[in-house]
């Protein structure tokens, strides 16, 4: 998720640091979330083999509802920068992230 290794020593506040035995062995830095989107996005380029603005409309539904699940639109500017990997409008992505809690609510009304 883009977290940087640091020695205990380079650790300022904010940062995680790991302990054995009642030593401090290392930092972890962890990113930004908006960081985080970014490299969430280019892992899902990978597994795609492609860009994700190359994908057809079914893929590119699959994933904002991955990205959903993940918490990619809590971040800040997150559903501009989703679109803008999957080359589509913000309207786009927010019509996907509707028709996806449309479908929840059907599966759980037809499990009552």
């Amino acid at each position: 998720m883009g977290a940087q290794v640091l020695e205990p020593a380079q650790a300022a506040a904010d940062d995680v640091l790991l302990s054995w035995e009642g030593e401090d062995v290392l930092a972890v830095r962890l990113p930004q979330l908006s960081d985080s989107l970014d490299h969430i996005l280019a892992a899902m380029e990978r597994r795609h083999g492609m860009p994700l603005s190359e994908l057809d409309r079914k893929a590119k539904q699959e994933v904002v509802r991955v990205l959903e699940a993940r918490g990619a639109f809590s971040v800040r500017h997150g559903v501009e920068t989703v679109a803008g990997a999957l080359g589509v409008s913000r309207f786009t992505v927010y019509n996907y992230l509707n028709r996806e809690t449309a479908l929840n609510r059907e599966k759980g009304a037809e499990s009552v």
